[in-house]
């Protein structure tokens, strides 16, 4: 076991207070770490609205733990009266937690809340253990689940945004100097000032590589629009079941486990509706409370599928007891991206689909399938059996019908590339042979039967 002392004071060394591969508190690979989770709540805030219980936090903390390979040894609930400025608890519960982490031979401790540098780093000092906040335990977890060259550069950039204010964490070799050249070379700069010039050079050479994929993304975008192909973005919070619902509806292989933040990177797959449409379906990452700012910017690149859907299916995990404080999360995170789920009048059609219908009890199931009965939108299934799938993808093309123009047109016998875009992309409703050609009675989307003509 590698003494704690040591093991708290490992940042001292050059170099360990950040790094471009990492947050670097997991050892990946190695022995799996001893994890503790502790949740902070102050006790004189009273829940207001659609807050979460401290209970509800903690279980959602654990299981942010579990997601990295881990020991997770437990978690605990930490009463406040009011946060310490500079060690977050005071040092009654301070002492109780160092007494835990000996007793249980911790590696890491993990607070669920968001610890500024000097809390961290004043924690460390008096446990005698790795430190981290819930912030740099979801970059942790983004970081280990990108698989794409896209999402590497996202949790890198969200890693390094996040290490910029923490290099007091590196403490006294940061203050060391190195010495300008010749007589009237001055100090130099300090080692910390160095450091910083580096993660801002790197986060300016992410920042332009990420443009450059958003660029790339847009022309995938472009090319889908003029298919036409209408695109349907799957949402939701993590866990909520949306990559089990994507494979079951297009038959994919999308990796689908009971774990927060399984898929990192979206995927598209075309499937075919009942009218014989076909259309993109993309399933997205997963939001959770809390989510780190500098996340949500990294990302935005990739949610920027959200932004150009046609139609928003957010996918609920209705079996889950916070299952309104979830969906107001996502509703938060999609707002700072510019897409309103309130107002849905104003903007793209939403459909919530209800998941996980297939761990309800006989009693939820009735409320649930009543409260789909007061609002439209909303439809009760299960991704993992099937149950009520086809009420999804029947609710999406009836969307997409509604939106179409019906028209009639007389096309000429001669005129064969126009009789076959209309079989191909309309939904015929009936059609006459006369002497000077076909008369189509269809309906179509506005956009693609404008693009056609414009061309014809």
């Amino acid at each position: 076991m590698v003494d704690k002392k040591d093991q708290a004071h490992s940042a001292d060394q050059p170099g360990a207070g950040w790094s471009t591969e990492g947050l670097g508190y997991f050892k990946h690979g190695e022995e799996r770490q001893r994890v503790f989770v502790f949740c902070p709540y102050l006790t004189q805030r009273k829940l207001e609205g659609l807050a979460r219980s401290p209970e509800a936090r903690l279980e959602e903390a654990k299981g942010l733990a579990v997601a990295i390979d881990v020991d997770l040894v437990g978690g605990e609930l930490v009463s406040l009266r009011a946060i310490k400025p500079a060690t977050y608890l005071g040092q009654g519960k301070l002492d109780e937690i160092k007494t835990q982490v000996k007793a249980k031979e911790l590696d890491l401790v993990v607070f669920d809340c968001e610890l500024s540098p000097i809390q961290q780093r004043n924690l460390e000092r008096v446990l005698l253990v790795k430190v981290i906040d819930r912030t740099a335990l979801i970059l942790e977890i983004f970081g280990a689940r990108a698989s794409t060259k896209e999402g590497e550069l996202q949790v890198e950039l969200a890693h390094l945004i996040y290490q910029r204010s923490r290099l007091v964490r590196s403490w006294t070799h940061l203050e060391r100097q190195r010495g300008g050249g010749g007589f009237m070379g001055g100090p130099g700069e300090t080692q910390i000032e160095a450091d910083r010039r580096i993660i801002a050079d790197r986060i300016v050479r992410i920042k332009k590589q990420l443009e450059a994929v958003s660029r790339t993304r847009g022309l995938h975008r472009a090319r889908r629009k003029k298919a036409p192909y209408p695109t349907i973005a799957l949402v939701g919070y993590t866990n909520a079941g949306k990559s089990t619902l994507f494979n079951k509806v297009t038959k994919a292989k999308v990796v689908a486990e009971d774990m927060l933040f399984a898929t990192l990177d979206p995927t598209l797959r075309s499937i075919d509706l009942p009218s014989g449409r076909k259309v993109i379906l993309s399933d997205t990452v997963g939001f959770i409370s809390e989510l780190p700012t500098m996340l949500v910017a990294a990302f935005r690149a990739t949610l920027e599928e959200v932004l150009e859907a046609d139609i928003i299916v957010h996918v609920r995990d209705a079996s889950h007891p916070d299952s309104d404080v979830q969906k107001q999360d996502v509703i938060t995170v999609l707002q700072e991206l510019g897409v309103d789920l309130v107002d849905i009048e104003k903007g793209t059609p939403v459909l919530e689909a209800l998941n996980k219908l297939d761990l309800m009890d006989a009693d939820s199931r009735q409320a649930l399938e009543a409260y789909a009965e007061r609002h439209e939108e909303a439809i009760p299934l299960s991704g993992l059996t099937g149950e009520g799938n086809e009420h999804l993808i029947t609710a999406i093309d009836q969307i997409l019908s509604e939106q179409d123009f019906v028209i009639e047109q007389l096309v000429p016998y001669s005129d064969g590339a126009t009789q076959s875009w209309i079989h191909a992309n309309a939904r015929i409703m009936g059609e006459e042979h006369g002497e000077d050609g076909i008369r189509y009675n269809f309906t179509v989307d506005p956009i693609a039967w404008a693009k056609f003509s414009r061309k014809h």
